[in-house]
């Protein structure tokens, strides 16, 4: 039995566990541990006698992973971002953009619910969390949907869709992390999220506004609001512009030479400059207390798949299961952009057991080598390559087309975690009414990737311009 043997088994056990339910980041260590024991007591014949030493090669392996992986400096900015949003709800920066969205677009069929999408944007703006984003507009945008006779289906379906933007709208969290795994610019990444999550939040609002149409019922619009009390909103919305005024200028450095300082400095005085805000506004010890706790929760979450996917990783490496897999998919005898196009459904598919950032990195180790073989290889220019974008480039692109397939995994059945945090805000809604409500909302990410794909310069753009 070959490397790439015990690799395929071992990922179809992996695979099996996570689909009885066991947490990602357990079944892929134990089975990593496992995979990397096989491995090494493979090449000792199976003797008897060598098992122990395998045995012991292999905890010592995996064991140095939580350490040396987590630790580094990119995957710092994870808490960083994600305390600024909560940090941002608490300062009452989330309600101010709401009324002020409200003000402005509610007069559109489903109002309100165009609303929701853009404010979202604006708060995925300053957190990059999906399922904080949800929880707070959960909170704030649901009740005023319902309070004007919305369809509770739909104004749940559209705060836990409109959550999803925050995986895509820099800071995310997961664009950092497909940075690390696949060795790229974290800023050249985070950048190129920024047209790509407008594209997203102008479809959604869109969707919105053409279903509303439809069904004159299903969410009517918000009018009375004068020139003056719109322009009056505004003042209230500016902080979270000049958050990302901040963050921009501290790591782009728009007037040109290098930047100011690291994502993860941008972070921090992001979060510092919400935390004056948020004292200034009022915030007072519980609610500073539980923002972070919220944020030790979450990055805890976050780093623990991220350590225990890392295991398996590091045991894929030495089955040789990503090199083998991308010599198949580059020796496919049809277009590159079919078998591209093949990958993403399996993403669709395999997002409906397996939470977003578990899938990113269980499955790029392996796929992302065979994306850019597809492209025509690492170095390659952009006129030998199969996408017409260099190797740098391409990795840019399905970046972010891979997050913003992982944004279907927060809203698919059976384990949509947007969908469970919106159900378990709003008591009187459940998680079969938010499925239901989300169900419209698979429709505009598809519209979405279709337009990342036809058109590459909506995601390069920008990067390009930080890389020039």
């Amino acid at each position: 039995m070959t490397t790439v043997d015990i690799g395929l088994i071992v990922t179809g056990i992996l695979l099996v566990m996570v689909v009885i339910g066991v947490r990602v980041a357990f079944a892929a260590a134990l089975g990593g541990l496992i995979g990397l024991i096989w491995v090494f007591w493979s090449k000792k014949g199976y003797d008897p006698e060598q098992f122990m030493w395998a045995l012991g090669v292999a905890v010592k392996m995996a064991g140095t992973v939580p350490h040396s992986k987590v630790s580094s400096q990119a995957l710092s900015l994870i808490p960083t971002f994600i305390l600024i949003g909560f940090l941002a709800y608490h300062a009452g920066l989330t309600r101010a953009l709401f009324e002020a969205a409200k003000r402005w677009v509610g007069w559109l069929p489903g109002g309100l619910g165009v609303s929701t999408v853009f404010a979202t944007a604006g708060f995925a703006a300053v957190s990059g969390a999906s399922v904080a984003t949800s929880a707070v507009f959960a909170r704030i945008a649901i009740p005023e949907m319902l309070k004007i006779g919305y369809d509770k289906r739909f104004a749940a379906g559209v705060v836990a869709a409109a959550g999803t933007l925050a995986s895509l709208i820099p800071p995310s969290a997961i664009l950092v992390i497909y940075a690390i795994i696949v060795e790229q610019d974290v800023g050249a990444l985070l950048l190129a999220g920024f047209l790509p999550g407008a594209f997203s939040a102008v479809i959604y609002g869109g969707m919105v506004v053409g279903m509303a149409l439809i069904f004159k019922r299903l969410g009517p619009p918000v009018s009375g609001y004068t020139w003056g009390e719109r322009f009056a909103s505004l003042p209230g919305a500016l902080p979270i512009l000049f958050v990302i005024v901040i963050i921009v200028f501290f790591i782009y450095n728009p007037f040109g030479g290098d930047a100011w300082g690291t994502p993860t400095e941008g972070g921090a005085l992001g979060a510092f400059v919400v935390f004056l805000m948020a004292l200034w506004k009022g915030m007072r010890w519980p609610q500073f207390r539980d923002a972070l706790l919220e944020t030790a929760k979450l990055a805890v979450m976050i780093f623990t798949i991220i350590w225990g996917v890392l295991i398996y990783v590091r045991f894929l490496g030495f089955a040789d299961l990503p090199g083998t897999f991308a010599d198949f998919i580059s020796g496919l005898d049809q277009s590159p952009m079919l078998t591209l196009l093949m990958i993403l459904l399996a993403y669709a598919v395999l997002g409906m057991f397996v939470d977003a950032i578990g899938m990113l990195l269980l499955t790029l180790p392996v796929v992302y080598p065979a994306v850019i073989a597809l492209n025509g290889g690492e170095g390659v220019a952009a006129a030998d390559s199969a996408f017409g974008m260099t190797s740098t480039g391409c990795a840019i692109w399905f970046g972010i087309i891979v997050v913003k397939m992982a944004e279907l995994c927060l809203i698919t059945p059976p384990i949509g975690l947007n969908c469970f945090v919106v159900a378990g805000v709003r008591q009187d809604i459940s998680v079969q009414d938010v499925f239901r409500g989300v169900a419209p909302f698979f429709v505009a990410d598809a519209l979405t990737i279709a337009g990342l794909i036809a058109f590459p310069a909506i995601v390069l753009y920008l990067p390009e311009q930080l890389l020039s």
